[in-house]
C-alpha cells in the first residue's frame, strides 16, 4: 500500500494504535501492552495505569509534530528510580507503538535521554519486514541526529539530519519525494503512524469549570469539558440521533427524573445547560449537580460525538472517514458510582463496535465493567 492509496483511503482499515510499548519508563520494565477498541487499565495507585497513557499522550503530541518538551515536561520523572546513569551521565527511557492500517502492521520506537539534556537519541520505523527509518545521535555536540531511511532506488538508503527534539517519522513527509517504491513506503508507513496518533482526544472533565456559564461561539469541546453547554447546544441542534442517546445516559446516570436536556441563553451573551425534569421541579441547571454528574455527563458527551466536534488537531490531509477517534481518559471512573461507571462503559463499547471512537481508560477499580461485551481490562499490580 503506498502513500497515495492511503491517503485517499483505498482501503477500509483505518490506521489504529492496536498496541504500546514502555520500557525504563516510569515503573514499567519492558512491558507490551495490546490495545482493543475499549481498553481500561484497573490497579491501585502505583501500579502505572496512569503511566501508559501518559506515554500515548506523548506520542499523540510527537506524532502532531510538537517539540519534545511539550511532550515531556517534567521528562527526569519519566526515568525510574532504579535506572542508574552510564558514564556520560545519561538517563533515559523507551516508548513505542504498533499501528495497524492500509500500511500494514507498522512499529515505532523511540529512545529518549531525559538527562542532561532532553532529546531523542533514536528512533526506528519498521513495517513490511524491513527497517523503513532510522535515527541515532552521532555527535552530542549537536542538537541533531542522524536520519537513514529507505528508498530502494539507484541510492538505497538516503541519510540526513534531523532535529533531536522532534519525532522523525512525523517529519518524513516534508523530506521524502515519494518517487520510489520505497519511498512511497516509507511515507505510507509514517503517515499511517501519524494519522493513527494524531486521532487522539484526551479528556479530563473538570467539573469545577463546568458548573460556570460559558460564552457560546461554537467551539469544540475542550479537555476539560468547561464548555459543555455550547457543545452540547451543538450537539442538539446537529444531531438528533445522537442528542437522543446523550438524554437516555443523562437519564439513567443522572439523580431523579430527567426527561430532557436544555441550554439556556442568559441576559449577558452566555450559555448554561441545563436538566429538564418530569416531577414538577421545572429545570435544574447543571452547576447544581454532583461531581460525579457533571464528569458523568462530560464523558457521555464526549463518547456521543467525534472530531469535528472536540478540541483535537486530527490530520487534515485524510477524509474522517478513515481516522478513528482514540479518547484517553485518566481516572475515568473518578467520583462516579458503579452504575454511572457501567453505563459509560456501556455506552463507549456500543459505540467503539460502531466503529464511532475508540477509549483507553484508566480505573481504580474495573468490577464494573467485567463482563461488559466489547471491553478489555487489564489489571496492573504496583
Amino acid at each position: 500500500m503506498d502513500a497515495n492509496s492511503l491517503l485517499n483511503g483505498a482501503d477500509d482499515t483505518r490506521p489504529t494504535v492496536t498496541g504500546l510499548r514502555l520500557s525504563a519508563f516510569r515503573n514499567h520494565r519492558g512491558a507490551v501492552f495490546p490495545l482493543t477498541p475499549l481498553t481500561l487499565f484497573a490497579g491501585v495507585s502505583g501500579s502505572g495505569k496512569s503511566s501508559v497513557l501518559q506515554a500515548y499522550e506523548a506520542l499523540a503530541r510527537l506524532g502532531a509534530g510538537e517539540a519534545l518538551g511539550n511532550a515531556f515536561p517534567d521528562p527526569a520523572g519519566c526515568v525510574p528510580e532504579w535506572a542508574g546513569a552510564d558514564e556520560q551521565g545519561r538517563r533515559g527511557f523507551r516508548i513505542g507503538c504498533t499501528v495497524d492500517g492500509p500500511a500494514g502492521p507498522v512499529r515505532l520506537d523511540v529512545a529518549i535521554q531525559a538527562e542532561p539534556e532532553l532529546r531523542i537519541v533514536g528512533e526506528r520505523l519498521t513495517g513490511g519486514g524491513r527497517t523503513l527509518l532510522t535515527t541515532a545521535l552521532r555527535d552530542p555536540r549537536r542538537r541533531t541526529v542522524q536520519a537513514a531511511w529507505h528508498t530502494a532506488g539507484a541510492v538505497p538508503v538516503t541519510r540526513g539530519p534531523l532535529p533531536d527534539d522532534r519525532l522523525g517519522t512525523a517529519l518524513l513527509p516534508l523530506r521524502v519525494a515519494g518517487k520510489t517504491r520505497g519511498q512511497l513506503l516509507v511515507l505510507a508507513a509514517a503517515e499511517q503512524v501519524v494519522v493513527a496518533l494524531r486521532s487522539v482526544f484526551v479528556c479530563d472533565p473538570q467539573p469545577q469549570g463546568m458548573r460556570r456559564p460559558v460564552t457560546a461561539g461554537g467551539a469544540r469541546l475542550r479537555r476539560g469539558c468547561d464548555n459543555l453547554a455550547e457543545v452540547l447546544d451543538r450537539t442538539r441542534g446537529q444531531c438528533a440521533k445522537r442528542y437522543a442517546r446523550l438524554t437516555a445516559a443523562a437519564r439513567t446516570g443522572c439523580a431523579g427524573e430527567v426527561t430532557g436536556l436544555a441550554v439556556e441563553e442568559l441576559g449577558d451573551g452566555t450559555v448554561r445547560a441545563l436538566l429538564a425534569r418530569g416531577d414538577g421541579r421545572g429545570a435544574t441547571p447543571v452547576e447544581r449537580l454532583g461531581e460525579g454528574e457533571l464528569r458523568y455527563l462530560a464523558l457521555a458527551l464526549v463518547l456521543l460525538t467525534g472530531p469535528g466536534v472536540l478540541a483535537m488537531d486530527p490530520a487534515a490531509e485524510v477524509p474522517p472517514a478513515y481516522q478513528s477517534l482514540t479518547v484517553l481518559a485518566d481516572g475515568f471512573d473518578r467520583c462516579l458510582d458503579a452504575r454511572q461507571a457501567r453505563e459509560l462503559v456501556t455506552l463507549g463499547a456500543e459505540m467503539a463496535a460502531r466503529g464511532h471512537v475508540r477509549l483507553v481508560g484508566a480505573v481504580s477499580e474495573a468490577s464494573f465493567a467485567r463482563g461488559v461485551a466489547g471491553v478489555t481490562v487489564v489489571d496492573l499490580v504496583p
